[in-house]
């Protein structure tokens, strides 16, 4: 296995069937420009794994990507994991857009995460918005996707399935509000309870890591500043993943 700073290097490894599976869906939908190269599986696991290679067998041959057996070390060697089941995929990069005006979807919901400092928080972010029916991610120009295998993996694939774009977070909030949208940022100065405030689409929604937070530029462009209310005295922050749980459940359930 590879070092644990490893997941701080460029990869488009593709670590488990989730991950995978997600490539696959994205490339049939037409979402991505990624393309899966390779898929190499622990021969050990032929019996076990029987079901997965007969569907990667089905779609190598639909989506044109090779198949090939390999030992468990030499999987070792190039995953910084162990939970991928001794199924890995090389594929290409993912080419993300710069965000445009014409790409937004007018009633959506879009969320900007800006700051986080781990790969893994980025990745259990996205998920937690992507299965809460967010309609995209827009990214600072340095951010996680170059390390799209273990983004892939802590988000369970959703990285792979939600729009995402590029921008600073500035210009991402003047497209936002120039489109009608409410532009909402995590903060406690001069904020307004997440349980007490508007949350109806259209939104775009302005989470920053724990550490660095949100700028005051885009702070300033916000409609509305918005905490989340504790049930014990506490003076930390969230984790990004927690605070994106709380915001994109909470305005799943205000606009059912």
């Amino acid at each position: 296995m590879q070092k644990e700073t490893s997941k701080f290097t460029e990869s488009d490894i593709m670590e488990g069937m989730s991950s995978i599976s997600a490539v696959i869906k994205a490339m049939e939908s037409g979402r991505t420009d990624r393309r899966i190269r390779t898929v190499f599986v622990d021969k050990s696991k032929k019996e076990s794994k029987r079901r997965e290679i007969g569907f990667l067998m089905h779609k190598s041959r639909e989506l044109d990507f090779a198949l090939e057996y390999t030992d468990a070390q030499s999987l070792s060697e190039v995953t910084t994991g162990s939970s991928h089941g001794g199924i890995v995929a090389f594929c290409s990069p993912r080419s993300i857009p710069k965000l445009a005006p014409d790409v937004i979807d007018p009633s959506g919901v879009y969320y900007m995460l800006d700051g986080v400092e781990d790969p893994y928080n980025f990745g259990y972010s996205v998920r937690s918005i992507y299965a809460a029916g967010g309609s995209g991610i827009i990214l600072p120009p340095r951010n996680w996707m170059g390390v799209a295998g273990v983004v892939a993996r802590s988000s369970a694939g959703s990285s792979e399935l939600i729009d995402m774009f590029v921008a600073e977070p500035e210009d991402a909030a003047d497209i936002f509000k120039s489109l009608g949208f409410r532009v909402i940022c995590a903060g406690i100065r001069d904020s307004e309870s997440i349980f007490d405030t508007s949350l109806q689409k259209p939104l775009f929604v302005v989470l920053g890591g724990e550490k660095r937070g949100i700028s005051r530029a885009v702070l300033d462009k916000a409609d509305t500043v918005v905490r989340i209310d504790y049930g014990n005295e506490f003076n930390g922050s969230l984790s990004t993943a927690a605070a994106s749980a709380v915001f994109a459940f909470e305005i799943f359930r205000a606009n059912r």
